[in-house]
């Protein structure tokens, strides 16, 4: 039989000593203050010496205590090794950035997916409207660009795909752009995405008419704002149909001429990631499941009516 003194008591000791706080120990352990400190109590009576030179709040180790460190860290770590290799791993972390617009309209609902058949890959996922150079910010793994696709060395840039840039808007909006002049389109007000690439402009010249001289409503800053003033019915998006689904499936949203009129393709999402991390399996079912997940929702897409 091992003649040791309790173990919870040896660990209370070892985290007060090594934190240097009996609070600190306490929430490290999840107990009380009050608990840490019985526990030493009782080991300093265990061994039948002090332990801690208790004075201003301060836990100071005594040369007794000192040499008890010494022994219980070694014999901690050897404990934390076995007990590391015989569990289960450690997800794998992999820092994903995008746009908000991005987060909130495709990956963040798609997300559990990922999730669920990938336990073992723990999602850090960061936004914002800003460029990213993936040379300096090495805590991004996988960066998903919006607009012009970053370039430079060592960087690898894929499309995630070309995508439908639609005029949207509410049903009543549509009719009465539509019903003021029969047969064609009449005067509607112009909601603008301040960060798209694709511009009213290019819509017209897609269509063949000329850019009307008024018009010309809210400017956003955000794809997803701007979805969400076009179901308001403050006018017509310009947008892609990657941001504009679960609207147009509702009803919320429609095609502003229906068959009338064409719409923009366009590669507008581009996934980046650095050439040395290429072969990082975590990368890689990423990747391979943001191309799978976008082919499905591609063919949802083209089931949809005009």
């Amino acid at each position: 039989m091992r003649r040791i003194p309790s173990f919870p008591a040896l660990r209370a000791f070892e985290a007060a000593a090594r934190l240097g706080s009996f609070a600190r120990a306490s929430e490290e352990l999840h107990l009380t203050p009050s608990a840490v400190s019985h526990q030493i109590r009782g080991l300093e009576r265990w061994f039948g010496r002090a332990l801690f030179r208790r004075s201003n709040r301060q836990a100071l180790l005594t040369a007794d205590g000192q040499r008890l460190l010494a022994g219980l860290s070694s014999a901690f770590d050897a404990i934390e090794s076995v007990c590391a290799e015989l569990g289960p791993p450690v997800p794998s972390s992999l820092a994903v950035h995008c746009t908000p617009s991005f987060a909130a309209k495709w990956l963040g609902p798609r997300l559990p997916t990922f999730v669920e058949s990938h336990p073992d890959i723990a999602i850090r996922l960061s936004t914002s409207a800003e460029p990213v150079d993936l040379g300096r910010q090495a805590a991004i793994d996988i960066l998903i660009a919006y607009g012009r696709p970053p370039r430079g060395p060592g960087l690898t840039v894929e499309s995630l795909g070309p995508e439908e840039i639609a005029a949207l808007c509410a049903p009543e909006v549509a009719w009465a752009a539509e019903s003021a002049a029969p047969g064609a389109i009449g005067p509607f007000t112009r909601l603008d995405s301040s960060f798209s690439p694709v511009r009213w402009p290019d819509w017209f010249a897609q269509n063949g008419l000329p850019v009307p001289a008024g018009g010309a409503g809210t400017a956003f800053d955000r794809g997803a704002l701007v979805i969400s003033a076009a179901v308001q019915g403050l006018g017509v998006a310009l947008e892609t149909l990657r941001f504009a689904q679960d609207e147009l499936a509702a009803g919320q949203l429609v095609r502003l001429g229906g068959g009338r009129v064409e719409s923009l393709t366009r590669d507008l999402h581009f996934i980046c990631y650095r050439e040395r991390d290429g072969a990082l399996e975590k990368i890689r079912a990423f990747r391979r499941w943001l191309l799978e997940v976008e082919a499905e929702s591609r063919s949802g897409r083209r089931a949809e009516p005009a």
